[in-house]
């Protein structure tokens, strides 16, 4: 069976066309969500801190939960899952209305994270879900297309999250974020989802997750390429999470001539369509996949390096900045959906989620350190914006070095999950 191109994945496989449409629809939401706590930080309490919290929290929340959010996605409906963890947030995205002053603050970063572990649940289960609703043959098709419509709906949602925020006020994004969590759900509701239940008499909740989620960690200790594959995100997200989050706050609020929402929402509308165009052109460039493993790293230090201009770019022209922003996270997206097909295709559907789980975990770990630090240092002042930028690029270029001389076994040895 040859593989399809997106259009005709899309057209022909019904299931994984709504499943698809559902993810966009919620994800664009989150950034109409994210670009108003932006504002509302700076606007009560003008802390760079908070901004790295607000990033910690989220992450944080969502890296602690995620090996029994791998566990849930492997033992109960990945769709039921789905749909619950959308009503949810259409919910409590709502609760953000009531945020009036510098006292709200602390809640609202909370609530924030608990929204966050949600569309954990959610992004793990649909991550889990793709090789169960498409051919092998469409399995890079499906993620690069997956990868690209989470990277369209984060520079899309987050320029006209500005937009609607400049005009209407916060009030109205969050209103905008519950409604389509909920039309996200209606394409839900019909749809059936494949899937193999790992089989369990276990009673109980807490001491059987935690012998699952072993269960999960051995399958990964048992394949040195699989464990090394692991850390892809997270060696980029070492820097990453500082420049991605606080860094690319900052530099929108300090653009002269536009509003702080509309800054916030031109710098990730960059950061969105270099993650977009990342996967698409990792799928059509590099075909042989038996390279992809020694490519992460080699991308890695490119977004490092792209980085590091990107600092040196700041209180130049506009533009430069822009492009340079959209060409470092095109290869941060190419790392992502190629560390991402090859864990799907190297483990069974039983302990994908688990495995997927540990991924976000490690990810999760490294972005929040990274983020907080970040916010620390810009409010100590300790380093300026451009500066700040080029000693991080710097220590992402360090990171795909290590990443890229990092050489375990590549045998594939046999799972032990005993």
């Amino acid at each position: 069976m040859t593989r399809r191109s997106y259009v005709s994945l899309v057209r022909e496989n019904s299931t994984f066309r709504w499943l698809w449409l559902a993810a966009v629809i919620s994800m664009l939401g989150e950034w109409f969500n994210t670009i108003a706590l932006f504002l509302l930080i700076l606007k009560y309490t003008d802390s760079e801190f908070l901004l790295g919290i607000l990033f910690t929290v989220r992450m944080a929340g969502f890296a602690l939960l995620q090996p029994f959010i791998g566990m849930m996605a492997d033992r109960y409906s990945r769709k039921s899952l789905m749909i619950w963890s959308n009503i949810a947030q259409a919910g409590f995205a709502l609760c953000f209305l009531f945020v009036n002053g510098p006292e709200d603050i602390a809640w609202m970063i909370g609530l924030s994270g608990v929204m966050m572990i949600l569309h954990g649940v959610y992004m793990t289960a649909e991550r889990a879900s793709i090789p169960n609703v498409v051919s092998a043959e469409d399995l890079s098709t499906a993620n690069a297309l997956d990868a690209a419509s989470w990277s369209t709906a984060l520079c899309i949602g987050a320029m006209l999250g500005g937009v609607v925020v400049s005009i209407w006020g916060v009030e109205a994004a969050f209103i905008i974020d519950s409604l389509t969590f909920l039309l996200g759900t209606l394409f839900l509701i019909r749809l059936k989802i494949p899937q193999s239940i790992e089989e369990t008499e276990e009673s109980g909740w807490f001491v059987p997750a935690l012998r699952n989620i072993r269960k999960g960690f051995r399958r990964i200790k048992s394949e040195p390429r699989l464990f090394r594959i692991v850390f892809a995100k997270a060696s980029w997200n070492i820097a990453g999470g500082g420049l991605a989050g606080v860094y690319l706050v900052l530099m929108g609020n300090d653009v002269n001539g536009f509003g702080a929402a509309f800054g916030f929402g031109l710098f990730f509308f960059a950061r969105g369509i270099g993650t977009g165009i990342g996967p698409i052109i990792a799928r059509n460039l590099f075909t042989d996949e038996s390279k992809w493993p020694a490519l992460i790293g080699q991308l890695i230090v490119l977004s490092g390096v792209i980085y590091f201009l990107v600092g040196w770019s700041v209180g130049g022209a506009l533009w430069v900045t822009i492009v340079l922003v959209m060409m470092a996270h095109a290869a941060s997206g190419a790392n992502w959906v190629l560390s991402t097909i090859m864990v799907q295709q190297w483990v069974e559907d039983e302990l994908r989620g688990r495995v997927f789980s540990a991924d976000m975990l490690v990810l999760s770990v490294a972005f929040s350190i990274s983020s907080s630090l970040a916010g620390l240092i810009m409010e100590r002042d300790w380093l300026n914006i451009q500066t700040g930028i080029m000693v991080y690029a710097l220590v992402m270029v360090f990171s795909g070095v290590v990443f890229t001389l990092w050489r375990p076994d590549q045998r594939h040895a046999s799972p032990s999950l005993g």
